[in-house]
């Protein structure tokens, strides 16, 4: 059986985005885990970063994943280019994967009838 050019796409797609949610899922664990050392992060974040490298970089649609993506670009560069402590970037990466977090959950569909179910309650 022979895959379209369309399904190997979506494919490599999908695995693309699955991927850099497992990378930022991966950091915030280990940003929140107070027993990750300086060495661990170091360790664990390059194994990461060259796994992302190796994948098919596909063009991102949406505002969630482009944010996802640049993230991890621009935190690899921060700690390639200059000497960093990982407590004194814990707190600052920690908010930005929190915003992250919010971006994605801020697409999720809701009707307007339903939003403002209590408001409307002792209307009968």
């Amino acid at each position: 059986m022979r895959y379209t050019e369309k399904q190997i796409e979506k494919y490599q797609r999908q695995r693309y985005i699955t991927f850099l949610e497992k990378v930022t899922k991966n950091l915030f664990k280990m940003f929140r885990d107070e027993k990750t050392t300086q060495e661990i992060f170091l360790k664990k974040f390059k194994e990461l970063t060259k796994k992302v490298d190796e994948q098919v970089e596909i063009k991102l649609n949406s505002e969630y994943h482009q944010q996802m993506k640049s993230y991890i670009e621009h935190l690899k560069i921060e700690i390639t280019h200059e000497d960093f402590d990982l407590e004194d970037i814990r707190e600052a990466n920690m908010t930005l994967l929190n915003r992250l977090q919010k971006l994605k959950n801020g697409t999720s569909y809701k009707k307007d009838k339903h939003k403002h179910k209590s408001r409307n309650q002792d209307w009968g």
